[in-house]
């Protein structure tokens, strides 16, 4: 295997890892295990846990843009912004079937207390909202919209009442339904 092939199955175990316990608790021991390397391997090739957590979070945040982009080349020209953003936000179904994005995403957010952490992760939400904007047209107010129930459909995965080998509940279900019912 070359190192460009290494690295990248030493970053698909690191998104693994943290999705499954976050920065902090997530050791680098664990990570090369997982990859099959040495933890003085990960050292090498990404420098510190801390630039191998922002390595994680850009692949997320570079496939979740990727997904907006994807869903963005099914809105028909001259569509109306209101309608371009119900399109869109079928991307989220990807994000629940891809349950590792959202929970990197989320760990990126509770470790922005760390300056060079917290930098990087409001750059990429910010580029995210930034393209939700420009694929759809939408205003502040509907793009903000969209990322609370983005949001919220994040908080809903890592208590795993949505997404896959989700645990039924009965306000988790009443409020995906009415997320399906108005196309968000």
């Amino acid at each position: 295997m070359t190192a460009t092939e290494r690295s990248a199955e030493v970053l698909t175990a690191a998104v693994a890892a943290f999705a499954e316990s976050g920065y902090a608790a997530t050791k680098t021991d664990d990570i090369a295990r997982s990859a099959g390397v040495s933890q003085p391997y990960v050292i090498r090739l990404f420098g510190t846990k801390q630039q191998l957590f922002l390595s994680a979070v850009h692949r997320v945040c570079d496939r979740i843009e990727a997904i907006f982009r994807e869903a963005a080349h099914d809105i028909p020209p001259d569509t109306p912004p209101d309608e371009a953003f119900r399109i869109l936000g079928g991307g989220y179904r990807v994000f629940l079937s891809e349950r590792e994005l959202l929970l990197v995403l989320m760990h990126g957010f509770a470790a922005s207390a760390d300056p060079v952490i917290g930098d990087e992760v409001r750059d990429r939400f910010g580029r995210i909202y930034a393209l939700i904007r420009e694929l759809t047209g939408v205003s502040t107010t509907d793009a903000r919209r969209f990322l609370s129930t983005g949001m919220l459909l994040t908080v809903m995965t890592a208590m795993q009442v949505a997404g896959p080998n989700a645990v039924p509940t009965a306000w988790a279900t009443e409020i995906l339904d009415d997320l399906r019912a108005v196309g968000d």
